[in-house]
């Protein structure tokens, strides 16, 4: 597979980034190394749990010796009680292709790809006991009282939000009161850190 690739497509992409994506144990490490080996490519993780220093053994972590051969990026550097999102995963990386665009980026987490390739809805940072506030009046009210009231505050929700959706209200409520927006609204302006036609994907399943 390595050998089609590179002979007959790879040769196109010059410096751009590859895409690699798969399921669990579908061999995509095993590929991106032999890969990034082949075409003198970096290799950056884009896999949820492979940022955590302690997932070494849960996850087809690289190796000493892969790492000793090609230089890998975002693997096993954030302990386990440390906040992480794809908004953080999108920032590193960003800071990566400022200097390097001939990467392969590797991983089994599609949310990070979807971030990647269509952009990322930034959602304003709600203060915590705000958010908690606004649970305690949903618990309160009980969820279909919090639902009809949502609807007033926000009528873009009654065709976009499921009414048994709990978790999506609650948040169309916490940003409908703190922002004086719709979550309907602020969803459709995504921020996209990167150019789509930069990337090529394929699938290792």
């Amino acid at each position: 597979m390595t050998e089609t690739i590179t002979n007959n497509f790879l040769k196109k992409v010059s410096n751009k980034p590859i895409l690699l994506v798969g399921p669990t144990a579908s061999g995509k490490s095993k590929f991106a190394m032999s890969l990034a080996i082949k075409l003198e490519r970096q290799i950056v993780n884009a896999d949820s749990l492979q940022v955590y220093n302690n997932c070494r053994i849960l996850t087809a972590r690289p190796t000493s010796e892969d790492e000793a051969i090609i230089q890998h990026h975002l693997y096993g550097h954030k302990a386990p009680d440390e906040e992480y999102s794809v908004g953080h995963w999108l920032r590193e990386l960003s800071g990566i292709l400022n200097t390097n665009k001939n990467l392969i980026i590797v991983g089994g987490t599609g949310l990070y790809f979807k971030a990647l390739t269509e952009g990322l809805v930034e959602f304003p940072n709600i203060p915590y006991r705000f958010r908690q506030k606004i649970r305690i009046l949903q618990k309160k009210l009980g969820s279909k009282k919090f639902y009809l009231r949502l609807v007033k505050e926000d009528p873009l929700v009654i065709d976009n939000i499921d009414p048994s959706d709990t978790q999506r209200i609650i948040r169309a409520y916490e940003i409908k009161l703190f922002t004086k927006k719709s979550k309907i609204t602020v969803n459709e302006k995504n921020h996209n850190y990167f150019s789509i036609p930069t990337f090529k994907l394929f699938s290792s399943s």
